[in-house]
C-alpha cells in the first residue's frame, strides 16, 4: 500500500518513554511520551507486537464508525477471547454479536435498569456492614467486593455472598490472566493457575444456568432473557462470563478512581457528601433503596463520576485487527495490523479538554464535549450496552457511602497499573481511605454476612 509512513520510535524517544514508563510507574506514561514526540499516529516495535495507535476523535471516528466493518474485535491469540468465548465483547457480525446483543440490551435498558437499584443497594450495604470506625479500607478491594455482589444479584438474580470469598482469588487470577502482559509477546506464555481458577467460576456459572432451568425467576433479568431466546448453556456462560469481567471490572476501577481523586480533593468531597446527605436524608430506611428519580438528581456526583471517568477511563484503549487494507490520512493500514484507538490520550488533549491533567467536575456544566473526544464506554454501534448501568452503580455507591461515613485520603500518590483496566496503586494496595461512620448512619440487615476477604 502507498502511502505515508507511519511514525515510528528512534531509539531516544524510545528512551524518554522508558524512563517516563518507571518514573511514573505507568505503561500509559510511555504512551504518552510517544504520542508527544510522534504525533497522532504512530506505530509500536515490539518483538512480536508492533500496533499502529491512533489518538483523536477524528481517529476514534474512524475506527468506531467509518471503518467499523473492516475492522474486527476478534483475536483467537487473545487471552479475553480465550476466557470469554463467544461472549458479546468479542465477537463479530450479525449472527454472533449483533442478535446477543439485542437481548442482553433488554435487559440493559434504561427501564429495565430502574429495578436494579435495590440490587446495587443491597451489595453496598453488605460491604458497609464490614467497616469499623477509624479503619484503613482499601477502596479498590471493597468497591471489587460490592460490584461483584451487585452484578451476580441485579444480573443474575444469584446471591453471591456465600461464594464471594472462596471465589475471590480465582476472580483475581482471570482479571489477571486477560491484563497486558507477557502472551502481547509470546503468544504461548504460560499462565499458572488460569485454568483452575476458569474451572471455578466455570463449574458456579453452569450451576446458576442449572437452577434457573428448574425454576424460572420472579423478575425478569438479563439471564432469564437469554434462555428465552434459546442459547444453550455454553452460550449463556459465555455471555455471563462478560458480564461478570465487563460488567464488575470497569465499575471496581471507575469507582476506586473517585475516591482517590476525592480524597486529595477533600473541598469537593465534602460537597459530595452533603448533596448525598440532603438526596437521601440522614437516616434512611435501609431496606427501603432511593427511587430512580433521587440518584438523577446528584449532579455534583454525576459530574464526578463523568470527570473520573475523563481522567482514568477504564477501558484505556480499544483494540481491532484491520480485515482489508485501508488508508487513515494518507497512512496505509495493512489487512492483518492491530489498531488502537486510545481513549487514555483523547481525553488528556488540551485543544478538548482545557486544563486537561485536573480534577474539574464542574467542567461538565459548561458544555457538551465534541464528538467522540470523550467515549469512556466506547462508542458507535458497539457503545457499551452496560453504560447506564455502570454509571447508576457509581452515583448509587459513592451517595450511598458518603451518606453513611466520613472519609479521609492518604497523601501518597497512586500511580496508573494497567490490569483488566487501568486500577489506582498505592504501594502494594489500591486506594487507602479511613473511614468513620457518621452519627446515626444506619447499615441494612440482608441475612447473615460472611467474612469477606480484606486483601487482593
Amino acid at each position: 500500500m502507498p502511502g505515508q509512513i507511519i511514525p515510528q520510535p528512534d531509539g531516544l524517544t524510545s528512551l524518554g518513554a522508558l524512563r517516563a514508563m518507571l518514573r511514573e510507574h505507568s505503561v500509559l506514561a510511555a504512551f504518552e511520551a510517544f504520542h508527544a514526540k510522534l504525533g497522532e499516529v504512530f506505530r509500536l516495535q515490539l518483538p512480536g507486537f508492533h500496533p499502529i495507535v491512533l489518538v483523536g476523535p477524528e481517529a476514534n471516528a474512524f475506527v468506531l464508525l467509518e471503518q467499523r466493518g473492516q475492522l474486527r474485535w476478534r483475536s483467537e491469540t487473545d487471552p479475553i477471547a480465550k476466557l470469554l468465548g463467544h461472549g458479546l465483547l468479542v465477537e463479530d457480525g450479525e449472527a454472533m454479536h449483533d442478535r446477543p446483543r439485542q437481548v442482553m440490551s433488554e435487559a440493559l435498558h434504561l427501564a429495565a435498569i430502574q429495578s436494579y437499584v435495590s440490587a446495587m443497594w443491597r451489595g453496598t450495604d453488605h460491604e458497609l456492614r464490614t467497616w469499623q470506625d477509624g479503619q484503613s479500607v482499601d477502596m479498590l478491594d471493597a468497591m471489587r467486593r460490592l460490584s461483584l455482589l451487585i452484578v451476580f444479584d441485579a444480573l443474575f438474580g444469584d446471591d453471591f455472598t456465600p461464594a464471594l470469598d472462596r471465589l475471590w482469588d480465582a476472580t483475581l487470577r482471570l482479571m489477571r490472566y486477560i491484563s497486558p502482559g507477557l502472551w502481547m509477546l509470546w503468544k504461548g506464555a504460560p499462565s499458572p493457575g488460569y485454568t483452575r481458577a476458569r474451572a471455578a467460576l466455570d463449574q458456579y456459572l453452569y450451576a446458576i444456568i442449572a437452577r434457573r432451568r428448574r425454576q424460572p425467576p420472579a423478575r425478569p433479568d438479563l439471564l432469564s432473557l437469554l434462555m428465552d431466546a434459546g442459547y444453550d448453556d455454553a452460550m449463556i456462560r459465555d455471555e455471563m462470563m462478560t458480564m461478570v469481567v465487563a460488567g464488575h471490572d470497569t465499575t471496581t476501577a471507575l469507582l476506586a478512581w473517585a475516591w482517590y481523586l476525592l480524597g486529595r480533593h477533600p473541598h469537593i468531597l465534602q460537597a459530595a457528601a452533603q448533596e448525598a446527605q440532603q438526596a437521601l436524608g440522614s437516616r434512611p430506611d435501609p431496606h427501603s433503596p432511593p427511587d430512580w428519580h433521587t440518584l438523577q438528581n446528584l449532579p455534583l456526583i454525576d459530574s464526578i463520576v463523568k470527570e473520573t471517568l475523563r481522567l482514568y477511563p477504564p477501558a484505556h484503549l480499544g483494540s481491532r485487527i484491520a480485515a482489508a487494507d485501508m488508508e487513515y490520512k494518507g497512512y496505509p493500514i495493512p489487512a492483518g495490523a492491530r489498531v488502537i484507538y486510545s481513549i487514555y490520550l483523547t481525553h488528556r488533549l488540551p485543544e478538548y479538554w482545557p486544563d486537561p491533567l485536573a480534577f474539574r467536575p464542574e467542567r461538565w456544566r459548561e458544555g457538551r464535549p465534541v464528538k467522540f473526544s470523550y467515549l469512556p464506554f466506547g462508542g458507535g454501534p458497539r457503545l457499551c450496552i452496560g453504560a447506564q448501568f455502570g454509571e447508576l452503580q457509581a452515583r448509587l455507591v459513592l451517595a450511598r457511602v458518603l451518606q453513611q461515613f466520613a472519609l479521609t485520603g492518604t497523601p501518597e500518590t497512586a500511580h496508573v497499573h494497567m490490569g483488566a483496566t487501568i486500577e489506582p496503586r498505592q504501594g502494594r494496595h489500591g486506594v487507602i481511605m479511613r473511614v468513620q461512620r457518621l452519627p446515626g448512619a444506619t447499615s441494612g440487615q440482608y441475612g447473615a454476612a460472611p467474612a469477606l476477604p480484606e486483601t487482593r
